[in-house]
């Protein structure tokens, strides 16, 4: 609400308007499996179950041999490789080895004040942790710990990722998007079968008892259960469609691998964006000021017409009373169309008025 003009004065503060200098205390997190998960955390684990039965309970079993054997083999490697990386990734302390000397991860943290110091590690120090750490660790702030050769904080595996978990992590993408990508294939072969050739499909002795074509087993050979043609295709496209959006999401991550971590590879990429709009913003003062002279320009014409006027009044009228003997100088008699010194301060002073520069202003004017 605004009465004539005058901006109301506020009895409280705006919410989200005033800055909390201390760091809040809280104690620091051991690994992945501290308390409380993530959600990209839960989900990572509901998508993995699911690929895995889906896998191994009811698309594999439906192979013709040998292609049977050869997918449960490899899947059933690459799953196993991916399961238990996983869980050593998100298992590892990634603190420094001074942190996980001295931390008991139960008491928390002290209150960090950021008005009297601006950083939290200061001259490979540690003003949290308490303690002397390497060049290549980062204190992390949702962790709250230092962190020895900091790349990440990964929210699939709900801890950092650093230099003694980081080998698992790797071979846990890897191994996600080998069996992914196999599962993709296997899915994607069925659901290309069942319309060419069907009985290639139905080669497990469970069928015999199955009258028609319309209806499949799943959970072969231990738990056979009934199911319907559309059914079968429908969860197939979905897996298959899950899969791709999986294999996008890991294809992103093992491409943004590369020689720096992934911290410094962040901060280059911030500096190069600042510096970018730095020269951007140079261009386009630039632009405002050559607009800006563009503007002077007419206006600046006018005035120098009138005063070029005003002195050819005052010379002519200056001539006409006054005698004169022998000829007009040829100088003073044609100084009327030249750019004088009179002009030139007149256009000095048109240039400190509206602050452009005045070899800009010149330019534009000649």
């Amino acid at each position: 609400m605004n009465c004539f003009s005058q901006r109301v004065r506020r009895t409280a503060p705006m919410h989200g308007s005033s800055r909390n200098e201390l760091v809040p205390s809280k104690p620091p997190r051991r690994n992945g499996w501290s308390w409380p998960p993530q959600a990209f955390q839960v989900v990572g684990w509901l998508v993995y179950s699911y690929l895995t039965i889906v896998s191994f309970g009811i698309y594999i079993p439906l192979l013709p041999l040998p292609w049977k054997h050869v997918a449960y083999t490899l899947m059933g490697i690459v799953f196993i490789v991916h399961f238990f990386t996983h869980i050593a990734a998100l298992t590892i302390d990634p603190a420094d080895v001074s942190v996980r000397a001295k931390q008991n991860y139960s008491t928390p943290m002290p209150l960090f004040d950021r008005t009297k110091q601006p950083h939290v590690i200061h001259d490979l120090h540690c003003y949290l942790c308490d303690v002397k750490v390497g060049p290549r660790v980062k204190h992390c702030s949702i962790c709250n710990k230092c962190v020895e050769d900091f790349d990440h904080h990964c929210k699939w595996l709900n801890t950092c990722v650093g230099g003694r978990n980081y080998r698992y992590f790797f071979l846990a993408l890897c191994s996600a998007t080998i069996g992914i990508f196999l599962l993709v294939v296997v899915v994607l072969f069925i659901f290309i079968q069942h319309y060419l050739d069907p009985y290639s499909l139905r080669t497990a002795p469970q069928f015999d008892s199955v009258l028609g074509n319309t209806t499949w087993l799943m959970f072969l050979p231990l738990a056979p259960i009934k199911a319907s043609s559309a059914g079968l295709l429908i969860l197939a496209f979905v897996t298959v469609m899950l899969g791709i959006i999986c294999l996008l999401l890991l294809s992103h991550l093992l491409g943004s691998f590369h020689i720096l971590h992934t911290y410094d590879y962040v901060k280059l990429r911030r500096q190069k964006e600042a510096r970018k709009r730095d020269i951007e913003a140079g261009n386009n003062s630039h632009d405002a000021k050559t607009h800006k002279a563009q503007q002077v320009r007419p206006v600046f014409w006018i005035s120098l017409s009138f005063t070029c006027s005003l002195e050819n009044f005052k010379k002519s009228a200056d001539k006409e009373n006054k005698f004169h003997y022998g000829t007009e100088n040829a100088a003073s008699k044609y100084s009327t169309g030249l750019f004088t010194t009179e002009h030139f301060y007149t256009l000095h002073s048109w240039a400190t008025s509206s602050g452009t520069p005045v070899q800009l202003l010149i330019n534009t004017v000649i």
